[in-house]
């Protein structure tokens, strides 16, 4: 039996050597650094902005569209060129409604002949003054009817409704213009502005005079200015935004009917305490203080696309872990990169 004993001791001390192996290997995993990269707080200027998009067009312009469904029959060649107030732009088939004018002027013709007749009766005692009177009033009415008709022959007929170049010119001879179709754009290609269409839970920090810096597809990689020029007093309260108005500068590249994002500068703080909008989660940082992560609730100012002011609660030799470490326990032990 002597031999099974010291089989059985044996193992027995081999299992409890296994164990504190394992005890140990496990401390050490659970006390091992964590390597983390950090950053330090720099001095800059930070901005709050409210985001926008716009679209560029002249600060003096007009639209011309058809008033009547009807077949446009003449164009002028004038896109690009400028125009003069009541120049004629095109023209439509206006053929039925001068058929018409033409008809009530016959009517207007047969009235007042029987107008004159019927006073010739009425002077010899042969007719009665209601006679008379009738034939006035449908006299008068045919007068009426043909003041309308040449009124609307007008509308058949597209003028410049003021003098500048002749923007943008759609439809083609032959084509239907429908109602409401802009068929030209009137204006001055200069000076421009951007029309923007702002939130509601922004508006209340956007003011006259503010700087905008502007980004167009049109010019990848170059940011240019414009100013707050005004802001249309009544918002949408379907689109919950308000329309506001930039001044661009008289040698903007920028060109009519681009579209472009804005940001609003609402608020600027010139040497400034930050730190990486990835650092900060709330108002809380993960610090290094020799070898532990401790967290640091902050006052937070401006909230920036890339960087966030610090007001207080952070000393600018800190080392702030970034990104902010998600899975990170406040005390542990940390081995920041580069150490």
């Amino acid at each position: 039996m002597a031999p099974m004993e010291d089989a059985v001791k044996f193992a027995r001390s081999l299992l409890a050597v296994t164990a504190v192996m394992v005890a140990a290997g496990a401390y050490w995993s659970l006390s091992k650094p964590i390597t983390v990269a950090t950053v330090s707080p720099k001095r800059g200027d930070a901005a709050e902005v409210v985001y926008a998009t716009g679209t560029v067009e002249p600060r003096t312009w007009a639209k011309v569209a058809a008033l009547v469904r009807e077949r446009v029959i003449e164009r002028c060649d004038c896109e690009g060129q400028r125009v003069q107030q009541g120049h004629v732009l095109a023209r439509l088939d206006s053929a039925q409604a001068e058929a018409a004018l033409a008809e009530l002027k016959a009517r207007q013709k047969l009235a007042t002949a029987e107008h004159d007749r019927l006073a010739v009766l009425v002077e010899r005692n042969v007719m009665s003054l209601q006679a008379l009177d009738r034939a006035r009033s449908e006299m008068g009415q045919a007068s009426a009817l043909i003041a309308g008709q040449s009124a609307r022959l007008e509308n058949y007929v597209l003028r410049a409704p003021m003098a500048g170049t002749v923007l943008r010119r759609d439809g083609e001879v032959g084509e239907i213009a429908e109602p409401g179709t802009v068929l030209f754009w009137i204006g001055e290609a200069k000076p421009l502005r951007v029309v923007a269409e702002v939130n509601e839970e922004d508006i209340p920090q956007v003011k006259p005079g503010h700087r905008v810096l502007i980004r167009a597809d049109a010019f990848p990689g170059r940011t240019l200015e414009g100013t707050v020029d005004s802001i249309t007093p009544k918002g949408d309260p379907i689109a919950k935004t308000y329309r506001v108005y930039l001044a661009l500068p008289n040698d903007t590249p920028l060109l009519i009917g681009m579209t472009v994002e804005l940001n609003i500068i609402v608020r600027m703080a010139q040497s400034a305490l930050l730190l990486p909008v990835g650092a900060v989660q709330g108002n809380a940082v993960f610090v290094v203080e020799g070898d532990r992560a401790r967290r640091h609730e902050l006052v937070i100012g401006i909230r920036g696309t890339g960087d966030v002011e610090i007001l207080s609660g952070l000393p600018e030799a800190a080392r702030v872990i970034a990104p902010y470490p998600e899975k990170l326990g406040d005390g542990a032990r940390v081995a920041p990169q580069g150490r």
